[in-house]
């Protein structure tokens, strides 16, 4: 079974830095790109950013320069290391995968960022 779990700590002052992981299992890690989306309420859901089996990493441009993707194949761990807080990063944050033609999402873990 297909599962992903998120986990950080969840709320930061303007400016600071938070890190989220998430944990997966079920499928063959190293051979899938791997995503973070975000959102806010009455909002739909953002792709925030991707890495790929490569390593090759993409982001949105509103965390450009801010964020940073990784993942560590050996853990079937995906991070998002985030800094340069902004309270527009206010939002709920989820790790997801495109598996057997099915998007398939980690139940999400809410960052507040305060100013």
């Amino acid at each position: 079974q297909v599962r992903l779990v998120e986990s950080g700590v969840g709320s930061a002052q303007a400016g600071g830095s938070l890190k989220l992981s998430c944990a997966a299992s079920g499928f063959s890690f190293t051979n899938r790109a791997l995503d973070w989306y975000r959102q806010t309420p009455g909002k739909e859901r953002e792709l925030v950013s991707s890495i790929g089996v490569d390593g090759t990493t993409t982001y949105v441009a509103s965390v450009e320069g801010r964020f940073t993707i990784s993942r560590d194949n050996a853990k079937e761990m995906v991070y998002l290391q985030m800094s340069s807080l902004k309270p527009e990063d206010t939002a709920m944050y989820y790790c997801s995968l495109y598996y057997l033609a099915a998007r398939i999402w980690g139940p999400g873990t809410q960052v507040t960022v305060s100013s």
